[in-house]
């Protein structure tokens, strides 16, 4: 019966070393890099390192090479497709083009969730407090 229990530990990130790999943060940003190691507690070490920024149908890319992640910040860990990869439709642009309009994004997010976080207190009486900070 164990055998049908999925293997969840850091462990499982063996088969992920030398890919290329997608990381969402808890802060939002999103890395794409090689990763080169990793250890018990899910800590990973990226290589070659970029950051992306989105809007719309645009993206930037800022490079940051070699990268070390506190295993508690990632969200989400993926495989980048490198047969894909160049077949998404978005167009690249300079990253100090775009960086001005994602942070109006990061903005305009903050106060959605404000208000929202502000009616669910007054109309249902749902707490505001906590997840200072984390957006997941």
């Amino acid at each position: 019966m164990d055998s049908l229990i999925p293997f969840t530990t850091s462990g499982s990130l063996v088969d992920c070393v030398d890919r290329k790999m997608l990381v969402v943060l808890r802060d939002g940003r999103k890395l794409q890099g090689v990763l080169r190691s990793y250890d018990q507690f899910a800590n990973l070490v990226l290589e070659d390192t970029v950051e992306r920024i989105y809007h719309q149908d645009v993206f930037a890319e800022r490079k940051n090479g070699l990268y070390l992640i506190r295993g508690e910040n990632v969200v989400l860990l993926g495989e980048v497709d490198l047969d894909q990869e160049d077949d998404v439709p978005l167009r690249q642009v300079e990253w100090d083009v775009l960086y001005p309009y994602h942070r109006q994004d990061i903005a305009d997010k903050k106060q959605r969730d404000e208000t929202k976080a502000q009616v669910l207190f007054e109309k249902r009486g749902f707490c505001k407090e906590g997840g200072e900070g984390d957006g997941y």
